[in-house]
């Protein structure tokens, strides 16, 4: 990762101040302010991957805000943010949701105004993501923002290993891969905020919710062949006839859904070079599909050719871009 700052090359008086400039002038417009009298100390990396930005912020206890008018000159809309919290505690706090992350542990910051409390020696890892890469699969980031995914979680402590690692051997891969790893990233926190959306049983909420806690299951669960309507009704604590009278509301049939998000899944794979070695069958199964023979019908009547066709397709095409 590059420096963009380390205050030990900074005059001790002058360190909070040029920590905050450099934060307001090259990251985002934050209000910053110090907590306690110990000198300030810092340091600030980074590193781009793929479309990702990657920046690892160590630093003395302070209290931030995003303010609207921040937010009102920054040129970050189309983005979220990712805190993976790796020594230290910090809180942060949209609208009426509180999250109190702790090593391990990771939170999703959406564009909206809040505050974030850390503590002294706190150390964490910042994904900017752009957030059509979230909400495509889990709906408007509002409903999983600063909502802390617990590092007790197995698959929170999965993406925090991969991203640690990825971050260590970055500058080892060619700008191909180093992006293909990142969407892998990406692919397992996304699987990890379905996992979390999914364990809260929904009592008294409203329709939407109960819809994209319903979608946050199938990505989790596409995998599973068995994954099917009432299954699903039963995962996210509706009745079968409830969960269908929700999705007809938004022009939707339950069944249609998954099939399509298997079949969604699958497309993208068969375009991916790291999945070029998977033979057909195997790629049906991991989406889900109890037989090639399904999978190749079904598919063929979504794409209008064969799976075998859409990945030639898809390598000629790879093969004469500039």
């Amino acid at each position: 990762m590059r420096t963009l700052l380390s205050t030990a090359s900074v005059q001790k008086k002058d360190a909070f101040r040029v920590w905050r400039e450099t934060i307001y002038d090259r990251l985002s417009p934050l209000e910053i302010t110090k907590i306690g009298d110990r000198p300030f100390e810092g340091a600030i990396e980074a590193a781009d991957l793929g479309s990702m930005l990657v920046t690892r912020v160590s630093s003395g206890a302070t209290r931030t805000r995003l303010t609207a008018d921040a937010l009102r000159r920054s040129d970050k809309d189309a983005t979220v943010t990712v805190a993976i919290m790796l020594s230290g505690v910090s809180t942060f706090t949209r609208d009426d949701r509180e999250a109190v992350q702790r090593p391990g542990d990771i939170v999703v910051l959406d564009r909206r105004p809040g505050s974030t409390q850390s503590s002294d020696d706190s150390r964490a890892l910042f994904l900017e993501i752009p957030a059509h890469r979230l909400e495509s699969m889990l709906g408007s980031a509002r409903q999983f923002a600063a909502l802390n995914i617990a590092s007790d979680q197995a698959s929170a402590s999965l993406v925090r290993t991969f991203f640690d690692e990825l971050v260590q051997i970055h500058q080892q891969l060619d700008p191909e891969t180093a992006a293909r790893m990142s969407s892998i990233g990406i692919d397992l926190l996304v699987a990890s905020i379905a996992e979390r959306m999914a364990r809260d049983v929904p009592t008294g909420v409203d329709g939407n919710l109960v819809v994209q806690r319903a979608k946050a299951y199938i990505e989790t669960n596409l995998h599973d062949p068995t994954l099917d309507p009432p299954h699903l009704a039963a995962a996210v604590g509706v009745s079968l006839r409830r969960l269908q009278e929700l999705f007809h509301a938004r022009g939707r049939h339950v069944s249609d859904w998954i099939w399509g998000r298997r079949l969604d899944v699958a497309a993208l794979r068969l375009t991916d070079p790291g999945c070029g070695h998977l033979a057909i069958g195997l790629l049906a199964h991991g989406c889900g599909f109890s037989s090639q023979a399904h999978f190749s019908r079904r598919f063929r009547d979504r794409f209008g050719m064969t799976p075998s066709e859409y990945r030639h397709a898809a390598r000629l095409a790879a093969a004469s871009a500039p």
